[in-house]
């Protein structure tokens, strides 16, 4: 009981902490006061409970084992004195007493320790005994030398384990090395789903996935993610430096490397105006800089890797329309022999990809340029006049 309410409070204290800004927004801070009270207080009560016992077994254990050690003893002298024993049995009989007091005294506290640890027992055991859904095959193949990054969906389909309905649909298409393919659709229309297949975050339910012609469930995990340069929705840095975030695709790149890459990614100035430069500090999940310095560095991390296949998850969200286009520009100037995957809300951010693929709860419902798109995909159409009047789309 104690620990499950130690998770509780625990839960309360983070979530009070990481979401301290809608809190404020919202005015919640007497709600939130007064969850965190209920949480304390029936970890206190609970924690009093235990302890008064203790505070009354401790002492009662240790009258008990005083008071025996005094029977020993006056039974003892008198027994000596009769000279129906000696002073050394005596001495032994006191010991196996203490030794059998001092068992049950460690099994009373044995009695709060158990329950205890039977409990972090059981999740560890759980985590421990947790198979993993995703596995390398026993025969794997390799990619070869003239590989390039071609990616290939065909037929497929995907459900989340334990789901009911399939999230993707038949999806077919090709993205090509040197090419850009954008991804766009409402929300949940399962963008972000199809990208996760190609670094087999998830297998696909049905069909395949392959690159340069081999099926990906056909090749080692670390071969395949080797080839590719992923940049998730949620943008997270690591506690450290600038330099070690940045390095943390490729330990081994040159300080000429970070620096390329930094400047392609459009963060190269917002770093030098920091006192030290590519040493300055980041804090826990980048929470000193900027949402939009987030994806920026993010992404520079990325182009550090210098793999065949880039994959950007929506993260030029937090971004300006003038510092999206002059990334776009500027990745599809470094990175133009690699193939790039680019999911994104904003038409402006996927209109000059050289192919746009639309995706409408879970099927494609429209493929090709945005010229041919706007022609012949009402669904392209109707998120193009929802951002951009026809005269700008003109």
């Amino acid at each position: 009981i104690i620990q499950s309410l130690i998770d509780r409070l625990n839960l309360v204290t983070c979530e009070n902490l990481s979401g301290m800004l809608v809190i404020r927004s919202f005015n919640t801070q007497k709600f939130e006061e007064n969850r965190f009270d209920k949480a304390n207080i029936d970890l206190t009560k609970t924690t009093l409970f235990v302890n008064r016992i203790m505070v009354v077994m401790m002492p009662a254990m240790m009258l008990i084992m005083n008071g025996l050690t005094l029977l020993i003893i006056w039974v003892g002298a008198h027994q000596v004195e009769k000279a129906a024993m000696q002073v050394g049995d005596m001495m032994a009989f006191m010991q196996y007493a203490m030794l059998i007091v001092m068992s049950f005294l460690m099994l009373s506290i044995m009695f709060i320790m158990v329950p205890r640890a039977s409990v972090s027992a059981v999740r560890v055991a759980d985590v421990l005994e947790t198979e993993t859904l995703i596995n390398d095959p026993q025969n794997p193949k390799q990619f070869g030398s003239d590989s390039h990054g071609l990616i290939e969906f065909k037929n497929v389909s995907f459900r989340y384990p334990g789901a009911e309905e399939d999230v993707l649909h038949d999806i077919n298409f090709t993205a090509k090395p040197g090419k850009s393919t954008a991804i766009i659709g409402a929300t949940g229309a399962g963008k972000s789903t199809l990208v996760n297949l190609i670094p087999r975050f998830y297998d696909v339910t049905e069909g395949g996935v392959f690159i340069d012609g081999v099926d990906i469930r056909e090749i080692k995990q670390h071969d395949l993610r080797d080839k590719i340069g992923y940049v998730p929705q949620k943008s997270l840095l690591f506690t450290g430096t600038i330099e070690s975030n940045l390095r943390y695709a490729d330990e081994n790149a040159s300080d000429e490397q970070l620096k390329t890459a930094a400047e392609v990614a459009q963060a190269l100035d917002f770093i030098n105006e920091k006192p030290e430069g590519f040493e300055s500090r980041i804090s826990q999940a980048g929470s000193n800089v900027s949402g939009g310095q987030n994806q920026r560095l993010s992404i520079a991390r990325a182009l550090v890797k210098n793999p065949d296949i880039y994959i950007f998850d929506d993260c030029f969200s937090a971004l300006d329309f003038k510092t999206d286009a002059e990334l776009r520009k500027a990745i599809k100037s470094h990175a133009g022999k690699s193939t790039m995957l680019l999911i994104a809300q904003r038409v402006g951010t996927v209109m000059k990809a050289d192919q746009i693929i639309v995706l409408d709860h879970g099927r494609i419902v429209g493929k090709g340029t945005h010229t041919e798109l706007m022609a012949s995909c009402e669904t392209y159409r109707e998120i193009a006049l929802s951002q951009f009047s026809k005269e700008e789309l003109a």
